[in-house]
């Protein structure tokens, strides 16, 4: 019996690490400010009535660099049709290795530095990165990803959730 309770709570465990989640059982999106790389700022609210991507990445992430390409790939894909992406530097990553990186590379979303970890610990402690969440139009969070998305899968929800009302 207790191994049975133990493979069931380690089962919990890893789904939850993993970043499962169920149709049906979407989460409103935690009260965050994002200090943006212009100095201005944007509110957890303001995600609201678009299908946002909310990635935290760090410059030293050798998955989150490979992934880039197909994060703005995405964002010009969607774009047009009422979705956005956020990128969110890690508390570790040197500000001006962000900067660096979003200007060479000309990220054409917003980029935010998590410079207190703040943003970070509200959105479920986030340790691993890349580490991307899929917020609805309601500002719920409806998909969490743990290292780098199966973009096709992406697509596919992301064209769901911007067909929603």
């Amino acid at each position: 019996m207790k191994r049975v309770l133990f493979a069931a709570a380690a089962a919990a465990v890893f789904a939850i690490g993993a970043g499962v989640y169920l149709a049906g059982g979407a989460t409103a999106a935690p009260e965050s400010t994002f200090v943006l790389l212009d100095g201005s700022s944007k509110k957890t609210a303001d995600l609201k009535g678009k299908v946002t991507l909310v990635n935290f990445w760090a410059t030293s992430c050798t998955t989150c660099v490979a992934e880039m390409p197909k994060i703005v790939a995405t964002y010009d894909k969607y774009k047009a049709r009422g979705y956005d992406t956020l990128a969110v530097a890690m508390q570790y990553d040197p500000p001006s290795y962000v900067v660096n990186y979003a200007e060479t590379r000309k990220l054409p979303f917003k980029v935010a530095i998590d410079n207190t970890g703040a943003v970070a610990r509200a959105w479920g402690d986030v340790q691993l990165t890349p580490t991307t969440y899929v917020v609805n139009k309601r500002g719920e969070i409806v998909k969490r990803y743990v290292g780098e998305p199966n973009f096709a899968e992406l697509h596919q929800l992301i064209e769901k959730l911007l067909a929603e009302a």
